[in-house]
């Protein structure tokens, strides 16, 4: 609900009312963090308030409360949480469930999980949630495939008479963080619900940014002159231009907390993330043949001398495959968005995630500053777990986009 205090000491109010929020899947805390970083009158100025947050993976858990306060985080499965103390005390409801049995790098994959994934069950305890708080807006997160699924068909369901969300409408649509000045072209869908009692839906937040935009002249949606599209900002201007080149180090500093009772690694700022992988000297010398922009085809019929022994670099089955994804072993472009950051981002053979010009994969804080973090972020878990945390969080630009519209909304 939102609140409004006074100011005792010259009677006026706030700038802004609090907005409470409850943030489920919270994990490591992206939409969050994308809620605290929309400032509109200034530095401390952000309108929302987390009032609880459940997120079951414990170390995602302690790194969320290490940013985000202890006393309202609930490391539980969410099928055990009671949302009922906050009946009609929220006013929004956020999260994104658990999206692996969507995701398209598993489709094709008889091992990977499928559409009946007990993982996508987990929108519905979401749907139970926001039936049982009654927040004015939900908002959730998902991969783009997510919208071709039968669970969002069930969700739709949910909104029409008879429904337990009878009383919200949906509006839909896939967002590319790079439209929102985020430096990684990362599709994901959202939908946001609307309470009919607020009036008019809330629409999604119009692109600030564009791949060709040419910043003379004024957006086509703009309201005003000052709403004119901005190029997409390239992760060699935003990242790799404040980041070291050098070798990372390998492991993180020794260092154990408990902030949620477990004890575990941590904490770590962002900055102290420059970390990686020991490269075996094949992988080095792969490395060290891919061009800046090159990938994969750029090992095609060279090799290297290692130990004493001419060794090819290509492999048969990347020999034997002219299609399919240009990106495995592939150099991000320094002037353009990175591709999609995804849990295994340290793995060079899984996308392209090596650094533009230097000779290694990109570093867990390269990743987490594409993703939007700020270098004070306090991290917990292994490299493993930290790694997961990052590539599973919503950018912070989209979040801040989004709580930009949810508070200029709620505000009129």
């Amino acid at each position: 609900m939102t609140t409004t205090s006074t100011d005792t000491t010259t009677g006026a109010s706030p700038v802004d009312p609090s907005i409470m929020v409850v943030d489920l899947f919270s994990g490591a805390g992206g939409f969050s963090a994308g809620f605290r970083d929309y400032q509109p009158a200034g530095p401390g100025s952000s309108p929302f308030e987390s009032v609880a947050a459940v997120e079951y993976d414990e170390a995602a858990a302690a790194t969320y409360a290490a940013n985000f306060g202890t006393s309202h985080v609930a490391n539980i499965d969410i099928a055990k949480w009671d949302p009922e103390p906050h009946r009609d005390k929220v006013d929004v409801v956020m999260g994104g469930p658990p999206c692996q049995g969507f995701s398209a790098l598993h489709r094709n994959n008889p091992e990977k999980p499928k559409a009946d994934d007990p993982r996508n069950r987990l929108w519905l305890e979401y749907v139970r949630v926001v039936a049982a708080i009654r927040p004015k807006i939900f908002v959730l997160e998902n991969v783009d495939r997510f919208l071709k699924s039968p669970e969002f068909e069930s969700l739709k369901a949910a909104t029409a008479d008879g429904g337990p969300l009878a009383d919200y409408t949906l509006r839909w649509k896939v967002l590319n963080a790079a439209d929102y000045g985020v430096p990684q072209a990362r599709r994901r869908a959202i939908v946001i619900a609307t309470r009919n009692d607020l009036g008019a839906p809330l629409e999604h937040p119009r692109p600030t940014h564009a791949r060709d935009a040419d910043p003379s002249q004024p957006s086509l949606d703009a309201v005003d002159e000052t709403e004119q599209l901005r190029r997409w900002v390239s992760v060699g201007q935003e990242v790799f231009s404040l980041t070291p080149e050098d070798a990372p180090e390998l492991n993180l500093p020794e260092r154990t907390d408990k902030p949620l009772g477990v004890t575990l690694p941590g904490p770590y700022r962002t900055t102290e993330l420059h970390i990686g992988r020991n490269p075996t000297p094949l992988s080095r010398e792969r490395y060290k043949a891919i061009p800046p922009g090159g990938n994969r085809h750029d090992l095609r019929g060279k090799s290297a001398e290692i130990d004493g022994v001419s060794t090819l670099l290509s492999t048969t089955s990347w020999d034997r495959h002219n299609s399919g994804s240009g990106d495995v072993m592939g150099r991000m472009h320094a002037g353009r968005p990175s591709v999609t950051i995804r849990t295994e981002f340290y793995k060079p053979e899984k996308g392209r995630y090596l650094h533009p010009t230097a000779d290694r994969p990109i570093t867990h804080y390269e990743a987490a500053l594409i993703q939007g973090f700020p270098d004070d972020f306090k991290w917990f878990g292994s490299k493993i777990q930290i790694a997961r945390q990052i590539g599973n969080a919503v950018p912070i630009g989209l979040g801040h986009a989004l709580a930009k519209a949810i508070h200029e909304r709620l505000r009129g």
